[in-house]
Protein backbone atom coordinates (compact mmCIF):
# COMPACT_ATOMS: atom_id res chain seq x y z
CA UNK A 1 0.00 0.00 0.00
CA UNK A 2 1.28 3.70 -0.69
CA UNK A 3 2.15 5.22 2.36
CA UNK A 4 0.01 8.45 2.50
CA UNK A 5 1.98 11.91 2.53
CA UNK A 6 1.30 13.82 6.22
CA UNK A 7 -0.19 16.93 5.61
CA UNK A 8 -0.27 19.17 8.47
CA UNK A 9 -2.52 22.13 8.05
CA UNK A 10 -1.16 25.17 9.55
CA UNK A 11 -3.90 27.70 10.88
CA UNK A 12 -5.20 30.27 13.51
CA UNK A 13 -2.32 32.83 14.11
CA UNK A 14 -1.19 35.92 15.97
CA UNK A 15 -3.05 38.36 13.30
CA UNK A 16 -6.31 40.08 13.09
CA UNK A 17 -7.25 37.17 10.49
CA UNK A 18 -7.14 34.80 12.88
CA UNK A 19 -10.67 33.42 12.34
CA UNK A 20 -10.63 33.79 9.05
CA UNK A 21 -7.74 31.57 8.59
CA UNK A 22 -9.66 29.33 11.45
CA UNK A 23 -12.25 28.93 8.46
CA UNK A 24 -9.94 27.95 5.79
CA UNK A 25 -8.01 25.37 7.30
CA UNK A 26 -10.82 24.07 8.77
CA UNK A 27 -12.70 23.47 5.14
CA UNK A 28 -8.94 22.91 3.82
CA UNK A 29 -8.38 19.85 6.55
CA UNK A 30 -12.26 18.84 5.90
CA UNK A 31 -11.39 18.57 2.32
CA UNK A 32 -8.86 16.77 1.89
CA UNK A 33 -8.48 13.66 -0.16
CA UNK A 34 -8.51 10.75 2.56
CA UNK A 35 -6.93 7.76 -0.38
CA UNK A 36 -3.67 9.95 -0.26
CA UNK A 37 -3.69 12.21 2.31
CA UNK A 38 -3.03 11.99 5.97
CA UNK A 39 -4.64 15.48 7.51
CA UNK A 40 -2.28 16.95 10.49
CA UNK A 41 -4.49 20.01 11.85
CA UNK A 42 -1.76 22.47 13.97
CA UNK A 43 -3.20 25.19 15.58
CA UNK A 44 -1.17 28.41 15.94
CA UNK A 45 -1.96 29.65 19.38
CA UNK A 46 -2.22 33.81 20.05
CA UNK A 47 1.62 33.06 21.55
CA UNK A 48 3.25 31.66 18.02
CA UNK A 49 3.19 28.41 19.95
CA UNK A 50 2.32 24.84 17.81
CA UNK A 51 -0.46 22.58 18.96
CA UNK A 52 -1.72 18.99 17.17
CA UNK A 53 -5.67 19.25 17.96
CA UNK A 54 -8.16 16.37 17.61
CA UNK A 55 -10.99 16.79 15.41
CA UNK A 56 -13.67 18.25 18.00
CA UNK A 57 -11.30 20.76 18.12
CA UNK A 58 -10.85 21.87 14.49
CA UNK A 59 -15.10 21.89 14.51
CA UNK A 60 -14.84 24.89 17.34
CA UNK A 61 -16.62 28.13 16.25
CA UNK A 62 -13.63 30.43 17.20
CA UNK A 63 -10.08 30.52 17.99
CA UNK A 64 -10.72 31.51 21.40
CA UNK A 65 -12.70 28.44 21.73
CA UNK A 66 -9.90 26.38 20.41
CA UNK A 67 -7.39 28.22 23.27
CA UNK A 68 -9.63 27.48 25.89
CA UNK A 69 -9.21 23.80 25.23
CA UNK A 70 -5.25 23.64 24.46
CA UNK A 71 -3.80 22.04 27.35
CA UNK A 72 -6.24 19.81 28.36
CA UNK A 73 -7.16 18.30 24.99
CA UNK A 74 -4.12 18.80 22.22
CA UNK A 75 -0.82 18.28 22.05
CA UNK A 76 2.03 20.75 22.63
CA UNK A 77 4.79 20.69 20.09
CA UNK A 78 7.71 22.60 19.35
CA UNK A 79 9.07 24.16 16.19
CA UNK A 80 11.66 21.30 15.74
CA UNK A 81 9.79 18.63 16.06
CA UNK A 82 7.47 19.56 13.71
CA UNK A 83 9.53 17.69 10.99
CA UNK A 84 8.69 14.72 12.84
CA UNK A 85 4.93 15.21 12.55
CA UNK A 86 4.29 16.35 8.45
CA UNK A 87 5.75 15.52 5.53
CA UNK A 88 3.96 18.55 4.14
CA UNK A 89 2.65 21.79 5.13
CA UNK A 90 -0.33 23.34 4.44
CA UNK A 91 -0.04 26.68 5.42
CA UNK A 92 -4.06 27.94 6.40
CA UNK A 93 -2.51 31.18 8.05
CA UNK A 94 -3.90 34.45 7.09
CA UNK A 95 -2.13 38.43 7.80
CA UNK A 96 1.35 38.79 9.91
CA UNK A 97 3.41 35.73 10.62
CA UNK A 98 1.39 33.87 8.30
CA UNK A 99 0.80 35.53 4.92
CA UNK A 100 4.42 37.53 5.37
CA UNK A 101 7.43 35.03 5.32
CA UNK A 102 7.86 34.44 9.00
CA UNK A 103 6.15 30.80 8.17
CA UNK A 104 7.76 30.15 4.85
CA UNK A 105 11.17 31.03 6.82
CA UNK A 106 10.61 28.37 9.46
CA UNK A 107 9.37 25.66 7.18
CA UNK A 108 12.47 26.20 4.53
CA UNK A 109 15.27 25.66 7.86
CA UNK A 110 12.97 22.77 8.88
CA UNK A 111 13.31 21.60 5.23
CA UNK A 112 9.64 21.09 5.10
CA UNK A 113 7.38 21.70 1.72
CA UNK A 114 4.55 24.39 1.73
CA UNK A 115 2.01 25.72 -0.44
CA UNK A 116 2.38 29.50 -1.69
CA UNK A 117 5.39 31.63 -2.49
CA UNK A 118 8.68 31.59 -0.85
CA UNK A 119 9.87 34.29 2.07
CA UNK A 120 10.34 37.09 -0.37
CA UNK A 121 7.22 36.81 -2.04
CA UNK A 122 5.32 36.23 1.02
CA UNK A 123 6.41 39.47 2.18
CA UNK A 124 6.18 41.56 -0.62
CA UNK A 125 2.25 40.19 -1.05
CA UNK A 126 1.90 40.97 2.63
CA UNK A 127 3.25 44.84 2.17
CA UNK A 128 1.21 47.16 0.28
CA UNK A 129 3.87 49.70 0.18
CA UNK A 130 6.59 48.00 -1.41
CA UNK A 131 4.35 45.44 -3.51
CA UNK A 132 3.44 48.48 -5.46
CA UNK A 133 7.05 49.75 -6.02
CA UNK A 134 7.55 46.63 -7.48
CA UNK A 135 4.66 46.70 -9.77
CA UNK A 136 5.03 49.87 -10.99
CA UNK A 137 8.46 49.13 -12.08
CA UNK A 138 7.37 46.15 -14.10
CA UNK A 139 5.16 48.68 -15.61
CA UNK A 140 1.85 47.06 -14.08
CA UNK A 141 -0.72 50.24 -13.32
CA UNK A 142 -1.48 50.37 -9.72
CA UNK A 143 -3.69 52.94 -7.69
CA UNK A 144 -2.20 56.46 -6.70
CA UNK A 145 -0.36 56.45 -3.08
CA UNK A 146 2.11 58.07 -0.53
CA UNK A 147 3.46 56.53 2.66
CA UNK A 148 2.75 58.15 6.04
CA UNK A 149 5.12 57.01 8.53
CA UNK A 150 3.96 57.20 12.34
CA UNK A 151 6.73 58.91 13.24
CA UNK A 152 5.90 61.62 10.52
CA UNK A 153 2.57 61.96 11.47
CA UNK A 154 3.12 62.78 15.76
CA UNK A 155 6.14 65.54 14.39
CA UNK A 156 4.49 67.31 11.56
CA UNK A 157 0.37 66.46 11.44
CA UNK A 158 -0.92 69.29 10.35
CA UNK A 159 1.89 69.18 7.35
CA UNK A 160 0.92 66.14 6.13
CA UNK A 161 -2.65 66.37 6.34
CA UNK A 162 -2.39 69.42 4.18
CA UNK A 163 0.43 67.51 1.64
CA UNK A 164 -2.64 64.77 1.54
CA UNK A 165 -5.37 67.53 0.89
CA UNK A 166 -3.70 68.26 -1.82
CA UNK A 167 -2.92 65.23 -3.62
CA UNK A 168 -5.97 63.46 -3.16
CA UNK A 169 -9.82 64.42 -3.95
CA UNK A 170 -11.92 63.30 -1.79
CA UNK A 171 -12.77 60.32 -1.50
CA UNK A 172 -9.60 58.49 -0.65
CA UNK A 173 -7.97 55.42 1.69
CA UNK A 174 -5.99 54.98 4.44
CA UNK A 175 -4.79 51.41 5.55
CA UNK A 176 -2.41 49.82 7.45
CA UNK A 177 0.69 48.75 5.16
CA UNK A 178 0.45 45.08 6.32
CA UNK A 179 -2.52 43.97 7.05
CA UNK A 180 -5.51 42.46 4.95
CA UNK A 181 -8.82 40.84 4.64
CA UNK A 182 -9.91 45.43 5.29
CA UNK A 183 -8.66 45.03 8.43
CA UNK A 184 -8.18 48.57 9.62
CA UNK A 185 -9.02 50.35 6.24
CA UNK A 186 -11.15 53.70 6.19
CA UNK A 187 -12.76 55.60 3.47
CA UNK A 188 -12.09 59.21 3.95
CA UNK A 189 -14.40 61.62 2.80
CA UNK A 190 -13.53 64.91 4.23
CA UNK A 191 -10.78 66.42 6.90
CA UNK A 192 -12.29 65.33 10.16
CA UNK A 193 -12.27 61.64 9.17
CA UNK A 194 -8.79 61.67 7.69
CA UNK A 195 -7.54 62.08 11.69
CA UNK A 196 -9.61 59.04 12.73
CA UNK A 197 -8.48 57.05 9.55
CA UNK A 198 -4.75 57.44 10.30
CA UNK A 199 -5.37 57.14 13.62
CA UNK A 200 -6.91 53.76 12.94
CA UNK A 201 -4.51 52.62 10.50
CA UNK A 202 -1.82 52.75 13.31
CA UNK A 203 -3.46 50.85 15.50
CA UNK A 204 -2.24 47.69 12.87
CA UNK A 205 1.03 49.07 12.13
CA UNK A 206 3.81 51.55 12.19
CA UNK A 207 2.91 53.30 8.63
CA UNK A 208 -0.16 54.47 6.19
CA UNK A 209 -1.10 53.99 2.89
CA UNK A 210 -3.15 56.39 1.55
CA UNK A 211 -4.53 55.50 -1.62
CA UNK A 212 -6.81 56.76 -4.06
CA UNK A 213 -10.47 55.73 -4.86
CA UNK A 214 -11.26 53.80 -7.63
CA UNK A 215 -14.39 54.66 -9.46
CA UNK A 216 -14.46 50.88 -11.34
CA UNK A 217 -15.88 47.20 -11.34
CA UNK A 218 -13.82 45.36 -8.49
CA UNK A 219 -12.07 42.03 -9.44
CA UNK A 220 -10.05 38.39 -8.11
CA UNK A 221 -8.49 36.51 -9.81
CA UNK A 222 -6.58 33.37 -8.37
CA UNK A 223 -3.42 32.28 -10.32
CA UNK A 224 -2.19 28.47 -10.29
CA UNK A 225 1.53 27.31 -10.96
CA UNK A 226 1.80 24.11 -12.74
CA UNK A 227 4.99 22.17 -14.64
CA UNK A 228 6.68 25.95 -14.99
CA UNK A 229 3.87 27.78 -16.74
CA UNK A 230 1.14 29.63 -15.12
CA UNK A 231 -2.64 29.66 -15.37
CA UNK A 232 -5.33 32.34 -14.13
CA UNK A 233 -8.60 30.42 -13.13
CA UNK A 234 -11.93 32.19 -14.02
CA UNK A 235 -12.04 35.73 -13.27
CA UNK A 236 -14.47 37.18 -10.16
CA UNK A 237 -16.54 40.06 -10.42
CA UNK A 238 -17.17 41.74 -7.24
CA UNK A 239 -19.87 43.77 -5.69
CA UNK A 240 -19.97 44.77 -1.80
CA UNK A 241 -22.86 46.58 -0.40
CA UNK A 242 -20.78 48.65 1.58
CA UNK A 243 -18.78 51.49 0.13
CA UNK A 244 -16.01 49.37 -0.11
CA UNK A 245 -14.98 45.63 0.10
CA UNK A 246 -15.02 46.21 3.42
CA UNK A 247 -14.19 42.90 6.43
CA UNK A 248 -17.99 42.19 6.64
CA UNK A 249 -18.57 42.22 2.92
CA UNK A 250 -16.06 39.72 2.37
CA UNK A 251 -17.44 37.04 5.31
CA UNK A 252 -20.79 38.05 6.33
CA UNK A 253 -23.24 35.87 4.20
CA UNK A 254 -25.24 38.11 2.51
CA UNK A 255 -23.16 41.12 2.49
CA UNK A 256 -21.69 41.20 -1.29
CA UNK A 257 -22.25 39.97 -4.47
CA UNK A 258 -19.87 37.82 -6.56
CA UNK A 259 -20.35 36.98 -10.26
CA UNK A 260 -17.85 33.72 -11.45
CA UNK A 261 -17.65 34.41 -14.42
CA UNK A 262 -17.93 37.82 -14.33
CA UNK A 263 -21.54 39.33 -15.24
CA UNK A 264 -20.37 42.45 -17.28
CA UNK A 265 -17.05 42.27 -17.86
CA UNK A 266 -16.61 41.82 -22.27
CA UNK A 267 -14.62 38.70 -23.00
CA UNK A 268 -11.36 41.44 -24.30
CA UNK A 269 -11.49 43.32 -20.53
CA UNK A 270 -11.44 39.68 -19.04
CA UNK A 271 -8.40 38.38 -21.24
CA UNK A 272 -7.06 41.90 -20.40
CA UNK A 273 -7.55 41.26 -16.81
CA UNK A 274 -5.65 38.41 -17.03
CA UNK A 275 -2.93 38.98 -19.04
CA UNK A 276 -2.34 41.75 -16.09
CA UNK A 277 -2.86 39.17 -12.93
CA UNK A 278 -0.43 36.67 -14.46
CA UNK A 279 2.05 39.48 -15.21
CA UNK A 280 2.05 40.99 -11.26
CA UNK A 281 2.36 36.91 -10.20
CA UNK A 282 5.24 36.81 -12.14
CA UNK A 283 7.00 40.11 -11.11
CA UNK A 284 6.15 39.25 -6.93
CA UNK A 285 7.89 36.56 -7.51
CA UNK A 286 5.06 34.53 -6.41
CA UNK A 287 5.18 30.69 -7.23
CA UNK A 288 2.49 27.71 -6.65
CA UNK A 289 -0.14 30.26 -6.33
CA UNK A 290 -1.61 33.64 -5.65
CA UNK A 291 -4.63 35.76 -5.45
CA UNK A 292 -4.72 38.82 -7.46
CA UNK A 293 -7.49 41.52 -6.59
CA UNK A 294 -7.44 44.62 -8.48
CA UNK A 295 -10.04 46.90 -10.61
CA UNK A 296 -10.98 47.02 -14.23
CA UNK A 297 -11.22 51.23 -14.70
CA UNK A 298 -13.92 52.84 -17.52
CA UNK A 299 -11.05 53.64 -19.74
CA UNK A 300 -10.34 50.15 -19.67
CA UNK A 301 -6.88 50.42 -17.62
CA UNK A 302 -6.13 47.54 -15.07
CA UNK A 303 -4.98 48.51 -11.81
CA UNK A 304 -3.44 45.71 -9.69
CA UNK A 305 -4.79 46.85 -5.59
CA UNK A 306 -3.96 43.89 -4.00
CA UNK A 307 -1.87 40.85 -4.73
CA UNK A 308 -1.71 38.09 -2.21
CA UNK A 309 0.61 35.34 -1.55
CA UNK A 310 -2.19 32.96 -0.34
CA UNK A 311 -6.35 32.96 -0.41
CA UNK A 312 -9.40 32.74 1.96
CA UNK A 313 -10.42 29.26 1.63
CA UNK A 314 -14.20 29.24 3.30
CA UNK A 315 -16.08 27.00 1.39
CA UNK A 316 -18.03 30.54 0.26
CA UNK A 317 -14.36 31.68 -0.87
CA UNK A 318 -13.07 32.59 -4.83
CA UNK A 319 -10.53 30.55 -4.82
CA UNK A 320 -13.54 27.35 -4.57
CA UNK A 321 -15.66 28.95 -6.79
CA UNK A 322 -12.75 29.68 -9.18
CA UNK A 323 -11.88 26.31 -9.47
CA UNK A 324 -15.19 25.06 -9.45
CA UNK A 325 -15.77 27.01 -13.07
CA UNK A 326 -12.75 24.84 -14.18
CA UNK A 327 -14.29 21.82 -13.30
CA UNK A 328 -12.64 21.11 -9.95
CA UNK A 329 -14.23 20.00 -6.28
CA UNK A 330 -12.89 21.26 -3.71
CA UNK A 331 -10.52 18.13 -2.60
CA UNK A 332 -9.31 18.25 -6.28
CA UNK A 333 -8.65 21.76 -6.21
CA UNK A 334 -6.59 21.29 -3.00
CA UNK A 335 -4.64 18.20 -4.06
CA UNK A 336 -3.65 20.08 -7.10
CA UNK A 337 -1.84 22.54 -4.85
CA UNK A 338 -0.20 19.88 -2.68
CA UNK A 339 1.19 18.21 -5.54
CA UNK A 340 2.25 21.58 -7.31
CA UNK A 341 3.87 22.68 -4.65
CA UNK A 342 5.60 19.29 -3.79
CA UNK A 343 7.19 19.27 -7.39
CA UNK A 344 8.21 22.88 -7.05
CA UNK A 345 10.02 22.07 -4.04
CA UNK A 346 11.47 19.27 -4.93
CA UNK A 347 12.69 21.78 -7.82
CA UNK A 348 14.40 24.19 -5.96
CA UNK A 349 18.11 25.22 -5.18
CA UNK A 350 18.46 27.13 -1.59
CA UNK A 351 15.40 28.45 0.16
CA UNK A 352 11.99 28.84 -2.56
Amino acid sequence: MMKKIRVGVIFGGMSSEKEVSLNSGRNVYDNLDQEFYEGVPIFMDMEGRLWIIPWQLVSQNTTIDIAEHLEAEARRISYEALKKEVDFAFISLHGKYGDDGCIQGLLELLKIPYTGPGVLASALGMDKHIQQKVLQAAGIGVPKSVIIRERQWQKNREAVKQALLDKFPFPFFTKPIREGSSVGVTLIKDEKALEKGVAEALRWDNAVLVEEFLDGKEFSSIVLEENGRITPLEVTEIYPESEFYTYDDKYMPGRCRKFTPPKTFSPDAIEKIKSEVMRAFRALGFRSYGRIDGFYMKDGRVLITDPNSSSGMAPSSFFFEQAACAGMLPSMIISKLIENARKIHAEKQGPL
